[in-house]
């Protein structure tokens, strides 16, 4: 393990005939104050290849890949309670598409459109439903079993969105280029773990490799994901009743409970 001792005691080791045993023993004296230099970074590159998206063919945007490390011991920390973060919605869009969030993270559901939403999720994962809500207001839910969460909108059937609910304080989201970086990581053995909505499961679980982490950043090796036979899958309400043809944005919407 690397110690560094804090600088405002650098100065204070004496120089000259008998430093060296003096110099021990400030060392050992403020040992518990030194700061372990301890933590590297993962990082890495994604490219979606096979893709029928017109942004990511045309566009080579990569984004919206999760990667995380998961201690390859099985054993995990309490979860992250009292962390937060936020899945905005405007212009009827869910932003960002692609949140990952350690488990016991309480996300923020703001409404910035000047109509209602209600955001939910009846697929596998946790499900929740945070009920109507008016603009310009919040809505929240607390994440409490990892896995894939998504999300939809009760009133809109465009609107959607993933929450990747992860054991770990280790992840991250790529880039639009593909770029990631996984930031102060304990030194360890690990399990890298990768997600895309639109790659089968096969292909990810073929992206899984073994990180020995020690105190030193470490580049990954680029990786390809493909997303040959992945088929937009339609949803339903969150009352498991097909969208009305029209929306209405007012006080009252299709699949309301009557």
């Amino acid at each position: 393990m690397i110690w560094e001792l804090p600088i405002f005691f650098k100065d204070q080791l004496p120089y000259g005939r008998g430093s060296v045993n003096a110099a021990l023993a400030v060392l050992c004296a403020l040992a518990p104050l030194a700061t372990p230099l301890i933590a590297g970074s993962v990082m890495g590159q994604v490219e979606l290849k096979d893709s029928n998206i017109a942004s990511v063919r045309k566009g080579r945007d990569y984004s919206g890949v999760v990667v995380w490390l998961l201690p390859a011991s099985g054993t995990t920390r309490p979860p992250g309670n009292g962390k937060h973060a936020r899945l905005i919605q405007k212009d009827k869009t869910f932003t960002p598409h692609v949140v990952a969030i350690e488990t016991g993270t309480t996300v923020d559901f703001p409404n910035y459109d000047p109509i209602f939403h209600n955001a939910f999720s009846n697929f596998s994962g946790q499900l929740f439903d945070i009920g109507l809500y008016a603009p310009g207001t919040s809505k929240s839910f607390r994440f409490q079993r990892s896995g894939v969460v998504r999300i939809f909108c009760n009133i809109h059937p465009s609107m959607s969105a993933v929450i990747l609910v992860v054991d770990t304080p280790y992840f991250t989201v790529s880039g639009r280029n593909g770029t990631f970086e996984i930031a102060s990581v304990t030194p360890g053995e690990y399990r890298l773990k990768v997600f895309h909505e639109r790659a089968s499961e096969d292909i990810l679980q073929g992206l899984e490799r073994k990180v020995a982490m020690g105190a030193e950043n470490q580049t990954l090796p680029a990786m390809e994901i493909s997303e040959t036979g992945y088929l937009p899958a339609s949803h339903k309400n969150k009352y498991g009743k097909e969208y009305s043809t029209t929306t209405e944005d007012g006080l009252t919407y299709p699949g309301a409970a009557k």
